[in-house]
């Protein structure tokens, strides 16, 4: 049986990141990794964080909407209020990973 800091050794030196590269509105490749899915009223919503931008921390999270059964594509949220409900679900379910201040 592992106790937390085992637990926390070995997952840090197995863990690979999923990086998801995407196009912004310049035409420019942005890389980011991709945290979590996290469901809120019905739908499912990305967190990612860019891999470029380590020190600022902030997470993009973006609806996810399917395309067909293999492609899925992902919508910016213009609704403070969903954003803010997303992040606090996200927090919840990853606070023994995250440091959230």
């Amino acid at each position: 049986m592992l106790n937390n800091e085992d637990f926390a050794e070995e997952y840090t030196e197995d863990y690979e990141p999923e990086l998801i590269t995407m196009v912004d509105e310049d035409g420019n490749e942005v890389e980011f990794e991709l945290l979590d899915v996290v469901e809120y009223q019905g739908e499912e919503y990305v967190v990612l964080l860019p891999t470029d931008d380590e020190e600022s921390g902030d997470a993009v999270i973006l609806l996810i909407e399917s395309v067909d059964d293999e492609n899925e594509t992902y919508i910016g949220i213009d609704d403070d209020d969903t954003l803010q409900a997303v992040f606090d679900v996200f927090k919840e379910k990853n606070k023994d990973y995250f440091d959230f201040e």
